[in-house]
């Protein structure tokens, strides 16, 4: 006899057969809201959610829960200290939208590089002026610098080296230097990152509060060309100082996946300015990462059923444990070599 799964919202075919195919019984939600989930999660065996707020008092309701899958790579909605005092693991699949978020990061790059938002704006009343005004940029040879080198942040440096022939920065202290890809250069100080990039891109754990916030401070060590790229999470970014940075030309404008407030408030400036782009979070949003992440969090469940402790359990960093590292490499840059263009 399977699981009673709940599925507060709908999940990719491949993972409802996956889970179907073990035995497993789908139990469809009335809804996302807390008192369809306090209805709906009573006598299950498993939720598995991406959209849902799995709370303490969802989980005191939950009398026969063993295990929360989640669709996505971050926690925000899964009260995980909860989730360890009832003895709940929280199953994750962090390696499901690593290429869509990889992709979706040089596409934003690519699209601020040419002031995209402007060109769309302009060229059909001012052909000439959106084809000409020479304020776009290569990405060939520019200096990007990386904030978090994880699976995300060390793809998107490979990509960038590689096939853009860019100098690549990166900063994660939580990192030795033996851990990153050869020819990117390590630095521990943030603020050097910030003063000799072009493009700035944050990669880094998600981290709620203001300390762990990018905002004027972070915008005033930027260079005036310079862009930042954020496909984390809105909350990464205090928007009232980015508007202000963008709109100053402080900056030279921002590629942003998300806003803190979503569904989108329509109201914010952000939105109306010609050198940012805001897309509605879709970094993780392709047909393929939503089928990978379906799979591996119905594995998750399966492991759990098993027996066994889930292959990609989330838990919440103990910060204030982990190894702080000051060492640094700077490798020859791009620049250095005088290669030309083939």
């Amino acid at each position: 006899m399977g699981f009673k799964i709940l599925l507060p919202h709908d999940i990719r075919p491949e993972g409802k057969r996956f889970l179907e195919n073990h035995g497993h019984e789908l139990v469809m939600g009335h809804g996302a809201d807390t008192l369809s989930l306090l209805r709906d999660i009573k006598h299950v065996d498993a939720v598995v959610t991406s959209q849902t707020v799995i709370s303490r008092e969802v989980m005191r309701a939950a009398k026969n829960l063993k295990v929360i899958a989640s669709l996505g790579t971050g926690y925000d909605l899964v009260d995980l200290k909860s989730a360890k005092e009832f003895g709940i693991p929280v199953a994750g699949c962090p390696e499901a939208n690593v290429i869509s978020t990889v992709e979706m990061t040089i596409f934003l790059m690519l699209y601020c590089s040419r002031r995209f938002t402007a060109v769309r704006r302009d060229y059909i009343d001012d052909y000439e002026n959106a084809r000409r005004s020479d304020d776009k940029q290569e990405l060939w040879d520019k200096t990007l610098g990386i904030v978090g080198f994880g699976r995300i942040g060390s793809r998107v440096a490979k990509i960038c080296r590689e096939s853009f022939h860019m100098n690549v920065m990166a900063y994660d202290p939580y990192k030795p230097v033996e851990d990153f890809l050869d020819g990117i250069e390590v630095v521990r100080d943030l603020d050097r990152l910030l003063e000799k990039s072009d493009i700035v891109s944050l990669h880094m754990f998600p981290r709620r509060g203001e300390q762990y916030q990018f905002g004027k401070k972070q915008f005033d060590r930027m260079k005036e060309t310079a862009y930042l790229i954020n496909t984390v999470c809105g909350f990464m970014i205090k928007e009232d100082d980015l508007y202000e940075a963008c709109k100053s030309h402080r900056i030279a404008g921002a590629g942003l996946d998300a806003l803190d407030q979503l569904p989108v408030d329509k109201q914010n400036p952000l939105l109306y300015l010609d050198n940012v782009v805001i897309a509605p979070h879709i970094g993780t949003a392709t047909r393929e990462a939503e089928t990978r992440a379906s799979i591996q969090a119905a594995m998750g469940v399966q492991e759990v059923f098993e027996g066994k402790t889930p292959t990609w359990e989330i838990k919440e960093p103990v910060w204030e444990h982990m190894t702080v590292y000051r060492d640094e490499r700077k490798p020859r840059r791009f620049t250095e070599k005088k290669e030309g263009v083939e």
